[in-house]
């Protein structure tokens, strides 16, 4: 992963912090200052929201292209990979929030919302606005700016108003996991953490089911209820969607790849991979440089 950019938060000022709302023709201005190229695959240590108020185009996404249009929300989750189409330039707005930001948030609401929904095979990266959702965002943006502007003191109406954001998103994106009470909400939520974080230690859905002190089957049909999906092919799919990044994004050779992400096998990491994308890691490589030249 050495020659991916990571791309950390910075905030402009001590009462953007959390969260900075900035518009894409300020980004723009500021592309000939930035230390890589937003055009290119980059990983990002943050969660970013880009709100498409005028222009068509598309996002690049783990790997895929998105396109969209006026009305467009597009979700990227921290750690996600993706690049910029810069060659359409729309208006609209781009939305940085740390993990800090988020977990102060969900101490008071907790929401489906707030899970790394891209493991999740069915939810989609893009969503487009109802016109009232259109009207409702605008305004809730505003007056996030307008609060953090202020003379005073404004964290906890930030916050609030932060949150109304992402309840109304959550509700139009109509996730699978709406209808999760908190406590299968949170522990949902846990369980794709856990895989983020221990992916290249196990990926045994009985053993994440032992660190959640609940039984294999209570995960999985939890898993099911949340997403369609058993804990197995969560797990997989983080596994499959991390070693194509580091296939495009880093120079690292596929057997150093297989060790860091925990097989001891490299035969046996070449037939996963090939058991979910009907390609070797050779093959997959090679793929995506062709239709990247293309």
């Amino acid at each position: 992963m050495h020659s991916v950019p990571n791309v950390e938060f910075r905030a402009p000022n001590i009462n953007k912090s959390g969260v900075e709302i900035l518009d894409l023709d300020h980004f723009y201005s500021k592309l000939a200052k930035c230390k890589f190229c937003p055009s290119k695959p980059h990983r990002i240590n943050y969660f970013c929201f880009i709100y498409i108020t005028e222009g068509q185009g598309g996002h690049f996404v783990d790997f895929k292209y998105h396109p969209f249009k006026n009305g467009s929300f597009i979700f990227i989750n921290k750690h996600q990979v993706h690049a910029f189409d810069l060659k359409s330039r729309p208006k609209g707005k781009m939305i940085n929030i740390t993990e800090d930001f988020l977990n102060t948030i969900l101490t008071n609401i907790r929401i489906p919302f707030f899970t790394p929904t891209h493991l999740v095979s069915s939810q989609q990266p893009l969503l487009s606005l109802s016109q009232p959702l259109i009207e409702t965002c605008e305004h809730l943006l505003y007056e996030i700016n307008k609060a953090q502007e202020g003379a005073t003191d404004s964290k906890l109406l930030v916050q609030l108003l932060f949150s109304s954001l992402l309840v109304a998103l959550a509700a139009e994106r109509k996730t699978e996991a709406l209808h999760l009470n908190e406590a299968q909400a949170y522990r949902f939520q846990q369980f794709l953490l856990l895989i983020e974080s221990k992916a290249a230690s196990t990926r045994e859905a009985s053993e994440y089911a032992q660190m959640l002190h609940v039984s294999y089957k209570s995960l999985n049909l939890l898993c099911k209820q949340a997403c369609g999906q058993t804990a197995k092919q969560l797990i997989d799919a983080h596994a499959i969607l991390e070693i194509k990044r580091r296939l495009i994004i880093g120079s690292a050779k596929i057997q150093e790849i297989a060790y860091d992400l925990g097989f001891d096998d490299v035969t046996y990491f070449v037939k996963f991979f090939k058991r979910h994308t009907q390609l070797t890691p050779s093959q997959f490589k090679e793929a995506r440089v062709i239709n990247a030249q293309a």
